[in-house]
């Protein structure tokens, strides 16, 4: 029982830190105490976790818009570099009027238009804009392949996250599987040890045996959120949040096991 114990204190450790770690995301102090309880039985998983996702949701990903926001950006630099170095032609024009006598000056007939232009181009200018042009398309370059580096990592991050709540769905199987039996088996050796037929200290093994199915089955539900919200995370908030897309009615975890 000493030993058992001994487990409490990191673990009521934990439920104090991940308490603070709500009241900051809620932009609280820790000292504030929010009148909301977060337990499992509360809780809900969308109907529907999708096997597939379109290459769409993924464009929502923060760091996916920045990359692409980059290329552009890397983009128009270019056009920037090449009109430095074209000719830079300015038209200018201005309206009068001219007359022999002052009492013709603004009658018909008399009036003029002046048009003027000026040309600039660079000529010396020891290849710089030549280089910046190529750096800026270097630029791009790099910019592309940053966006398709972060595009690819996006990918991987999904599947990865769909592939783990793949594995906690049968995980939860198993363990809710094993925590019947482990209760069926409780139930024996109660009545068992009412015949007479098996000491108290079986008694307490089944007991040690059922408990520790059901804390498997707290892991396990705990590692499905978990795992739930790393996939709303990696869709950039959640395949819901698109303008195309349906909302789905929450079901209960239980719901879905069945």
């Amino acid at each position: 029982m000493a030993q058992l114990e001994q487990t409490l204190p990191p673990l009521q450790k934990q439920l104090a830190q991940e308490r603070d770690l709500i009241a900051a995301l809620c932009g609280g102090f820790p000292s504030d105490r929010f009148p909301q309880q977060f337990v499992f039985a509360t809780m809900h998983l969308p109907r529907d976790l999708p096997v597939s996702l379109p290459s769409q949701v993924v464009e929502q990903r923060p760091d996916v818009r920045a990359a692409e926001a980059n290329l552009q950006a890397a983009s128009a630099q270019i056009g920037v570099a090449l009109a430095n170095r074209l000719p830079n032609i300015t038209l200018s024009g201005e309206a009068g009027s001219t007359a022999l006598a002052l009492n013709q000056l603004f009658t018909p007939g008399f009036n003029f238009w002046s048009i003027t232009g000026g040309v600039t181009q660079p000529i010396l200018d020891g290849g710089t804009l030549l280089h910046r042009e190529l750096a800026a398309k270097a630029a791009y370059r790099q910019a592309a392949a940053q966006y398709r580096s972060t595009v690819i990592n996006a990918f991987q991050n999904v599947a990865d996250t769909l592939h783990a709540i793949h594995s906690d769905a049968l995980l939860l199987q198993k363990a809710v599987v094993s925590e019947q039996a482990a209760s069926k088996s409780l139930d024996i050796t109660r009545k068992r040890l009412e015949l007479g037929d098996i000491n108290y200290l079986a008694l307490l093994n089944a007991q040690q045996t059922y408990q520790q199915a059901l804390l498997s089955v707290v892991q396990a539900e705990a590692g499905r959120y978990a795992d739930t919200v790393a996939l709303f995370q990696a869709l950039g908030g959640g395949w819901w949040n698109r303008a195309d897309a349906k909302p789905e009615p929450p079901l209960s975890i239980v719901d879905i096991f069945h």
